[in-house]
């Protein structure tokens, strides 16, 4: 089975919520509810905490998770996950959002399997039906349209596809943003220039896309809430800790 390891980005500084990463949210900092659930897949042997941060190292050091400590120079969080890839010998690196506290240890192994099956695939991720019609006209919600194999076509901020006719029988999946490398691949990834629909969109896989290679992507039931604003994390306190 080809080598697998999470790699979870967390840095301190964020626009629309500072510290992130060390909130608390039912008696833990967000980063270790992240860790711990990554902890739990089946096809990964490791997960790491990349962060340029010491105050985030040093709490993730405190519960007991892996840490990479990175430079603080990077533009995104791929580019920071690179940077760990590019000291490991795994074969598989998982991009793990470090705010995503809910994220399904099974949804993990399903974005990994399709890599481990087909050695010919460079890249995966997940979606999840849309069910909300808010949510098919929000911009903050990536939409994702994919081939009759489950590769992806496009990403948009977009609702797409765009239903001329109103017929019935069209799938809308929303995009969640963890991806599955292979090693060489990531690393090569990172060291491309930005693209004109990346640059548009602001979507980093489009990158991808514009330089020709396939994104497999397999949908999972729900999207797991993650946490982007102090609003988010009282929303998740509020509702308790899922049993």
């Amino acid at each position: 089975m080809a080598h697998a390891v999470i790699i979870i980005p967390a840095r301190y500084v964020s626009t629309r919520f500072p510290g992130k990463p060390l909130a608390r949210l039912w008696g833990k900092p967000v980063v270790q509810h992240v860790y711990e659930r990554a902890s739990r897949s089946r096809l990964c042997s490791q997960a790491i905490i990349a962060t340029d941060d010491e105050r985030i190292a040093a709490a993730a050091r405190g519960f007991g998770a892996v840490v990479a400590l990175t430079s603080p120079d990077h533009p995104s969080g791929t580019d920071r996950v690179a940077e760990v890839a590019a000291r490991l010998d795994a074969e598989l690196i998982v991009n793990l959002q470090g705010d995503e506290p809910l994220v399904d240890p099974a949804a993990i192994d399903a974005a990994v399997e399709p890599l481990v099956v087909d050695p010919t695939i460079p890249m995966g991720t997940l979606a999840a039906p849309i069910e909300e019609i808010a949510d098919f006209a929000n911009p903050n919600v990536v939409k994702v349209v994919m081939d009759r194999a489950g590769f992806a076509l496009y990403f948009s901020r977009l609702p797409i596809p765009f239903v001329r006719d109103g017929q019935a029988g069209v799938e809308r999946y929303r995009h969640i943003g963890l991806y599955v490398y292979r090693r060489e691949f990531l690393l090569g990834l990172a060291a491309l220039a930005q693209t004109p629909l990346e640059q548009a969109e602001k979507l980093e896989q489009l990158r991808v896309l514009e330089h020709g290679h396939k994104i497999r992507v397999v949908v999972v039931p729900t999207a797991s809430p993650g946490i982007d604003t102090p609003e988010d994390l009282e929303r998740l306190e509020k509702g308790g800790p899922p049993p």
